[in-house]
């Protein structure tokens, strides 16, 4: 008998001190209901980045996104104002813009022709005049929810969520000593997994438990012993002084300094040594598919730098590939009938508790709101 998805949700209990606390269960990761769930009651509503600033910093320039199954596009006005829209035509669903970024003087579908203004304002419609009893001005793109932080552009596409600066809370005092704005962006990787979003999330916020394991170059410049974990709110922050002395030659030849690795609630990651950011966006491309973006930032970008800056990446995707082959290992074992959730560490996985307790009530209040039962 299939489960109703009150059941499946009730499965986990988030009101469990960490030391009695499960993971979320197997189902989570492998129910087709929960992803549909997840789409509406967590990418629909929570602040989602989309850019960097920087690749909108004039008019005209766009960047495409999707978020969960929503196209959106987000582009600088003749004004300066910053918007973002769906990036749907009003008159038959075509996207309107098909490429990732770019520079165009108006949006302009490439299926009937239809144009709109940078500001969304529909302007022509060919074939289509004022006989057809047609008003222009209720037919524009419809707009998204746009801010900005640090580097960032983010989009909500709830109208009700709350502003990004409430849901980012203190870790914009945090991150600001960092000084991110005096670092430049260098270059652009992306991976594809086959596994649900959630594993790679879990995997990157276990506290550096499975580090020494699986990442022995990272293990041997960190402090494991000094490793932090603390939770705030809607984020968490993992740290650990970095000892280069006796480390794997590449690795502690371009990590010095401290790490910091902060996680956003649900997707996005900074993760800062001393000269040197990457951030993790993790986008799901369906259930059992996700897309894991890294954007290389460094202090010192000229020709001078490149030789060193290229390693680090190196030494980053040495990592996410040591990463790529467990958590598609993890997604396989989540699906046999040999699981149902794990015990957590109190020591290490505080960060993921923290993940799967937010998740467990967006999802709540999001079965909840439609009155899903079945």
């Amino acid at each position: 008998m299939l489960r109703s998805i009150d059941a499946i949700l009730s499965d986990f209990d988030a009101s469990l001190p960490l030391a009695d606390a499960r993971t979320i269960p197997g189902s989570w990761y492998t129910e087709p209901r929960v992803w549909e769930l997840e789409k509406r009651a967590v990418f629909g509503r929570t602040w989602q980045v989309v850019a960097r600033a920087a690749q909108v910093e004039r008019a005209g320039q766009y960047v495409t996104a999707q978020i969960g199954d929503e196209p959106i596009v987000v582009v600088r006005g003749n004004d300066g104002t910053l918007r973002a829209f769906f990036n749907v035509c009003r008159h038959h669903a075509a996207a309107v813009m098909t490429a990732p970024e770019g520079c165009a003087e108006r949006l302009r579908c490439p299926y009937h022709g239809w144009t709109y203004a940078l500001d969304g304002q529909l302007k022509s419609t060919p074939e289509i005049d004022d006989k057809c009893n047609f008003d222009r001005a209720q037919n524009g793109l419809v707009q998204v929810r746009v801010e900005v932080w640090e580097s960032f552009v983010f989009v909500c596409l709830a109208d009700d969520a709350p502003a990004l600066a409430d849901d980012l809370g203190a870790l914009v005092s945090r991150v600001a000593p960092l000084r991110l704005g005096d670092l430049h962006f260098a270059e652009r990787r992306e991976y594809v997994l086959e596994c649900n979003w959630k594993v790679f999330v879990d995997n990157y916020l276990d506290g550096g438990y499975h580090v020494p394991y699986l990442h022995k170059g990272l293990n041997s410049i960190l402090s494991f012993k000094d490793y932090t974990i603390e939770c705030v709110d809607r984020f968490c922050l993992q740290s650990s002084p970095i000892d280069a002395s006796g480390g794997e030659a590449m690795t502690a030849s371009v990590r010095t300094g401290k790490a910091l690795y902060y996680w956003l609630y649900p997707n996005f990651t900074l993760n800062w040594y001393e000269g040197y950011l990457d951030t993790n966006l993790v986008i799901p491309l369906g259930m059992n598919r996700t897309k894991v973006i890294f954007d290389f930032y460094f202090a010192d970008v000229s020709d001078g730098a490149r030789e060193r800056n290229t390693k680090s990446m190196d030494v980053s995707q040495r990592i996410q590939d040591e990463d790529h082959a467990i958590c598609e290992s993890v997604q396989r074992g989540l699906a046999s009938r040999a699981y149902g959730a794990g015990r957590l560490s109190v020591r290490r996985e505080a960060g993921e508790n923290l993940f799967h307790r937010l998740l467990a009530a967006d999802l709540r209040k999001g079965a909840a709101e439609t009155g899903e039962r079945a």
